[in-house]
Order: structure tokens, then sequence, then C-alpha cells
């Protein structure tokens, strides 16, 4: 896996709204669910799991769109209606940007790959960790811990 070119740029399909990255992920994933499915209209969506503040819409405005929930914000341009990240309510450390909305995502490697039990046949994702659903709480810091690692080796080998 490359090293990752911070910081990272990145739009929506037309271009209204930007992004910007400024510190590495703390974690990668791809997401089998079945509401992952059907907003990325593919067999999973891509996940790279940003600290919150080293994440910037740097032009334009972005909407809520999928499920309009209480808990997740999935931001979308208004215009394209490209789906390019998501907030947790009440989690305000970190944002589950689409890391194909980047100019560069050649660095992009999921490192984990949650709710397999919906997961298309057909679809492999190369992740080192596989979740029949999604993590717990309180898995989430040893997770983030071996990611650190796995992305350190990753840079190591390319």
């Amino acid at each position: 896996m490359p090293s990752i070119p911070l910081p990272l740029k990145g739009s929506c399909r037309c271009g209204r709204v930007e992004i910007e990255v400024s510190k590495p992920p703390i974690a990668t994933a791809a997401c089998h669910c079945p509401g992952c499915q059907k907003m990325s209209s593919s067999a999973y969506s891509l996940t790279a799991i940003v600290p919150a503040d080293g994440f910037a819409v740097t032009k334009g405005e972005t909407v809520v769109g999928g499920v309009h929930g209480e808990e997740l914000h999935h931001q979308f341009c208004e215009h394209c209606k490209t789906w390019m990240f998501t907030r947790v309510e009440g989690v305000d450390w970190f944002v589950n940007v689409r890391p194909t909305m980047l100019e560069d995502s050649a660095w992009f490697r999921p490192f984990m790959e949650t709710f397999t039990k919906t997961k298309l046949s057909f679809a492999e994702t190369g992740a080192a960790r596989s979740f029949h659903e999604f993590p717990a709480m309180e898995e989430l810091e040893p997770l983030m811990q071996e990611y650190q690692a796995w992305a350190k080796a990753g840079e190591a080998s390319s």
C-alpha cells in the first residue's frame, strides 16, 4: 500500500462540492450492509475513517441524503447526488469519507469489512479483518491500533 499523500483533495462528481483530508485515516473499511449496497449501487461501500479535525468541506455545501435517520447523517452534493461522507450523531471525533471522492485514492485498501452476513457471493475486498455485522464499540480502539500497524507494514512493502 503506498503512503498517503496528504493533504488529499477531492470533490463530488459535478465538482460543486470539494473536500480535503489533512490527517491520515484511523481505519479503512468496506461495508456489505444492505443500506450501503443500495446507496452505492454496488456490492459494498468504501470508507476512510478520518479524524474530524483532519476533514473539511472546502467548497459548496452538502445535504443529508440516504436514510434520514437520527444516528447517521449521509452527506451528498445537492446537485449531482454524490454520496461524499457520513457523520455519526454523537460521535464528533471522526468522519467516514468515501475515498473514491478523492483525487488520489491509490493508497486506499480496506483494512476491515463489515456486515459480511449480507455480502454478495462474488464480492471480495481483500480486507485483513472481517465482521459478520459491525464490530462492537469496545473493539474499535484495538482495531484502530491494529490498522495503524497494518498500514505501516503495507507502506514498507510497497
